[in-house]
């Protein structure tokens, strides 16, 4: 019997589907899940070069050796009772690769408890999605660095490939450095997604665009600088039609977006190290609001909400026609310098918030390199990554993009429209809260002096907390009655 090149635990859609691609690569794998009979339905579509298995210990023995196996389930307590399961079956020089979304502190501890055993270990974020994992996906390791040449030739056939041929899988440092990469790509995803929705709303509500043209325009935007993964689906989603209704499938959807947890770390990781990431907070708050619907549905007839759905009074209608009639194209011009701007600004907190992890946890996230494994394969994959790894070559230790060149030609363009969209929304009721705090993060990071010296003084006429002076050298306190 032939031994396999890799074990897979997990046969999941991303799990078959890794294990899929690396059949196409020229692999053999042997494959695990818990319930047997997906294992049975994998062998019976994929007979060549596979192994099925249905214990740990027959998949452990159908391995050549050093063994490595790839962990394709759900972040938490399941992977670390895999893993206690598997250690007394492996031998040192072994390597276990997590491949789902765990949180990076978790990868830290598993690499520092499996590396007292002998066995090698990598957290590896994984971004595609299932046709990522298929196709190629973007691979961002941390860990062993012994492992990381062991699985070198595995994950990087498996990866995607950007334009100029290099593989989208990099390795960014000790313990749980890849799995803090592929948080933070997360956080920018939750803030790209949401600024899109915003955009969404603004065309539906306020210039009245039907799903088709609002299709069209985001179509329209992917051909240009906006260019990106989740402009190019949006598109798509926009002219799937219901087959029931007749109706576009996007407008029968619950206003409800769920998550995993990662959008939820970075903003709380971003707290702990002191790192501005508004746009990616806000984001998370947004799908916390979107929860509450009853609420929500509640408050809207409260309130009389002129946006309720099926509300729109005769005024509210020729109101919204003057918007929508003003200029439609000056409008969707705003729309697209405001989106761009934001996802400008969500990267620079992302990138901000990578260069502060580097220093806290010695890990080496050179950000030009970051970006160079997003370019394919992955959600946030965007046309704008060029010019973020150009930059980030020319200045590499650049504390926030913003204080680059490129970016200093790029966002002034920009401002214009950006205000006016945060203007209309507000006006009018129709809420952008991604796309006005990248504005709030834009204004407040170009400003010299903030009003936050009230904020000090204030601390110290309540607290004696003291306050530093522009004028003296030292601490002082004020008896300020």
């Amino acid at each position: 019997m032939h031994k396999s090149d890799v074990g897979l635990v997990g046969l999941a859609v991303m799990g078959r589907n890794l294990a899929l691609n690396m059949l196409t690569k020229g692999y053999r794998v042997s494959v695990y899940n818990r319930t047997p009979g997906r294992v049975d339905d994998f062998l019976r579509a994929q007979g060549n070069n596979v192994t099925g298995t249905y214990s740990l210990p027959e998949l452990v023995n159908s391995l050549k050796t050093p063994k490595i196996i790839l962990l394709m389930i759900r972040a938490g307590e399941a992977v670390d009772n895999i893993i206690d399961r598997l250690v007394p079956l492996l031998n040192k020089g072994d390597l276990l690769i997590d491949g789902g979304n765990s949180f990076f502190r978790d990868t830290i501890r598993r690499t520092q408890a499996l590396g007292k055993a002998g066995i090698l270990f990598l957290g590896a974020g994984i971004s595609g999605g299932e046709e990522g994992a298929l196709k190629g996906p973007s691979i961002m390791l941390g860990g062993s660095s012994c492992g990381w040449e062991q699985a070198a030739p595995l994950l990087r056939a498996i990866s995607a490939r950007a334009p100029d041929g290099t593989a989208c899988c990099a390795y960014f440092g000790s313990d749980g450095a890849g799995h803090y990469v592929k948080m933070v790509h997360n956080g920018i995803e939750y803030a790209f997604m949401q600024a899109i929705a915003e955009c969404y709303f603004i065309m539906k509500r306020l210039l009245k665009m039907p799903a088709e043209k609002i299709g069209h325009t985001f179509t329209q935007w992917n051909r240009g600088k906006l260019s990106s993964y989740l402009i190019e689906i949006t598109g798509h989603i926009f002219s799937r039609i219901d087959g029931e209704s007749g109706k576009p499938l996007v407008e029968l959807i619950l206003d409800l977006a769920e998550q995993n947890d990662t959008g939820k770390w970075a903003a709380a990781e971003a707290l702990n190290l002191g790192v501005p990431l508004s746009n990616i907070a806000e984001a998370v708050f947004i799908r916390y609001l979107s929860a509450l619907k009853e609420e929500r549905t509640a408050a809207a007839r409260l309130f009389n909400s002129p946006l309720r759905e099926g509300f729109p009074k005769k005024e509210d209608e020729e109101k919204n026609k003057d918007i929508k009639d003003e200029d439609e194209e000056t409008n969707i011009s705003d729309l697209e310098n405001a989106l761009y701007a934001t996802m400008i600004i969500s990267y620079a907190q992302g990138f901000a918030l990578l260069g502060k992890a580097a220093l806290q946890y010695g890990w080496y996230l050179n950000a030009s390199e970051i970006a160079s494994v997003w370019r394919a394969g992955c959600i946030i994959r965007a046309r704008l990554l060029d010019t973020i790894i150009d930059a980030y070559q020319i200045k590499p230790k650049a504390k926030n993009m913003l204080l680059m060149p490129a970016f200093k030609e790029i966002l002034p363009g920009l401002t214009t429209g950006w205000r006016k969209v945060i203007c209309l929304s507000v006006q009018e009721g129709v809420a952008a809260p991604v796309m006005a705090s990248a504005l709030g993060y834009f204004d407040m990071y170009l400003t010299d002096y903030l009003p936050t010296n009230l904020v000090q003084a204030q601390r110290d006429y309540f607290g004696s907390h003291g306050y530093k002076r522009i004028d003296q050298e030292g601490l002082f306190h004020t008896r300020w009655l």
